[in-house]
């Protein structure tokens, strides 16, 4: 029998749902599961140091735990690095700080408050005064991807048609239509998140399983053994089915 894996979805700095998909898997598949976590832990939800202290401390306790790399928290990374750098995936006017993308929340949770007239090397001192070391090495080695059997974890999704070890580590985390748009069947199933839907979505190539917990939807957390896939709820495992099938 397969050796279950289990997948959560972009944090997006919601604490308490991280809390509640953690329970929900030791139940499952105990203290020692094997979890992929899909990035995206920072940003817009208002926790983003305790979700980071919770996934640092879990890193140094030896837990069986994957980190991979999301968009934002590359942004997030970049905007800590010695020198505030912006991300070149972002749309002309767009920046790590502005309201949509939520990286004024995550310098909150820190007790960095934001001012419009703030200059950014200002804010810059201050956010590398008040976030520790330990979540800045945290966010500087995530991982690309996270490949598991038949199982490729990975934040955005792949470009159709490239090998793996040809992939651009961009594409990973921001990759949209030209992978979601594909139809065809990738050498892995490939499961992501960053494009937030309603509910988890199984297209037999790929599992979405980012529905929104950055905008206050719930945090889904999964569970795999070999091709099958199901949802894990407070009563238990939901099997999730190919998108139209019956």
């Amino acid at each position: 029998m397969p050796e279950p894996i289990y997948a959560i979805g972009d944090v997006h700095g919601q604490l308490h749902m991280l809390e509640d998909a953690l329970a929900r898997i030791e139940k499952d598949g105990g203290p020692d599961a094997q979890v992929v976590f899909i990035g995206d832990y920072t940003d817009r939800g208002a926790h983003s140091r305790e979700v980071l202290d919770l996934l640092v401390k879990g890193k140094a306790e030896g837990k069986n735990w994957t980190f991979l790399r999301g968009n934002h928290d590359q942004m997030c990374a970049m905007f800590l690095e010695e020198y505030p750098r912006s991300d070149a995936r972002l749309l002309v006017g767009y920046h790590w700080l502005h309201p949509r993308i939520g990286g004024v929340e995550t310098l909150n949770s820190y007790g960095v408050e934001v001012s419009e007239r703030d200059r950014i090397y200002q804010l810059h001192a201050r956010a590398k005064a008040a976030v520790p070391q330990a979540h800045i090495d945290f966010l500087a080695n995530l991982l690309p991807y996270h490949l598991h059997e038949d199982i490729l974890f990975v934040h955005a999704g792949i470009r159709p048609g490239v090998p793996l070890c040809h992939q651009d580590p961009n594409d990973l985390i921001w990759i949209r239509e030209e992978f979601l748009d594909c139809p065809d069947p990738h050498p892995w199933l490939v499961v992501h998140g960053h494009t937030h839907v309603a509910t988890p979505e199984h297209h037999g190539n790929r599992v979405n399983i980012d529905t929104g917990a950055g905008y206050g939807e719930p945090l889904t957390a999964a569970v795999f053994e070999g091709s099958k896939c199901w949802l894990l709820r407070d009563e238990g495992r939901k099997p999730l089915t190919y998108i139209g099938s019956i």
